[in-house]
């Protein structure tokens, strides 16, 4: 029994993967990182299942790290923090990893950890009205751990648009930084993440899978090393002060001390 996440599988091996927090815009807490990483492994090791899509429940597809849990991570130790930025590291590496295809269907925001889910999806497909925003840096942190798949997604030049200037951008903005593959009137959306499913229906399992990971080990080699360097910089920036403000600013409902 899962609390944040909710999984359906229909008779043709399709599993829909659902973000499940709506009244909290299905912002990442530790519960869901933890759901999410083991879902992955469990969706990736059944045979019955063909191809995976990521939706989610409610107004948002995902609004990035839950504040309470970064909260949280203010009074910690460093290595509680380091364990910390390590488990939302583990759960993207987790997706990125599914031996198959991940299909994001995206509708209303995706903000910081929310961009990093789409960037870890094979082909995200986002509703013309959604809006995008890497919006880390107004908190004083960084898209640490998000980063190495987002760069790999866009390309560093198209992500220095958008990396560190919180910046909110719409869904045909999204496709111009190859976030999304396109972007489809709401009520068009299921038709369209249907189109994007029934090809792989007809293809060999196997070869799929085999054939994603040659992709993956081509492109952008986000290795281990990659990911422990984005936890370090995550924990870097928890340590220092920028990070304290920005997120007391938030519950404080004030401006940080940055914008005067």
């Amino acid at each position: 029994m899962t609390e944040t996440i909710r999984i359906e599988t229909d008779a043709r091996g399709v599993a829909t993967l659902s973000l499940a927090r709506p009244d909290k815009h299905n912002a990442l807490s530790q519960t869901m990182m933890e759901e999410l990483t083991e879902a992955a492994g469990r969706l990736g090791a059944d045979p019955a299942v063909r191809v995976v899509v990521l939706a989610a429940d409610g107004a948002s597809f995902c609004a990035g790290g839950d504040l309470g849990w970064m909260k949280a991570q203010m009074g910690a130790d460093a290595e509680t923090r380091r364990n910390g930025a390590r488990l939302l590291a583990g759960m993207l590496s987790a997706l990125n990893t599914l031996p198959k295809p991940l299909i994001g269907r995206v509708h209303g925001n995706a903000f910081g950890g929310g961009v990093g889910m789409m960037s870890v999806c094979d082909i995200a497909i986002a509703a013309t009205d959604a809006k995008f925003g890497l919006t880390e840096v107004r908190l004083g942190l960084i898209p640490a751990t998000i980063g190495p798949y987002v760069v790999a997604r866009m390309g560093e030049d198209k992500a220095r648009r958008v990396f560190f200037s919180a910046r909110i951008f719409g869904a045909d903005e999204a496709v111009t930084l190859n976030l999304a593959a396109r972007a489809v009137s709401p009520g068009d959306l299921d038709a369209a993440i249907e189109a994007e499913v029934a090809p792989f229906l007809q293809a060999a399992p196997g070869a799929v899978a085999a054939a994603k990971a040659q992709c993956r080990a081509l492109g952008p080699r986000i290795d281990m090393a990659a990911i422990e360097d984005s936890i370090e910089r995550l924990v870097a920036v928890w340590e220092g002060d920028e990070a304290p403000e920005g997120i007391a600013a938030f519950f404080d409902k004030r401006k940080p001390n940055w914008q005067g």
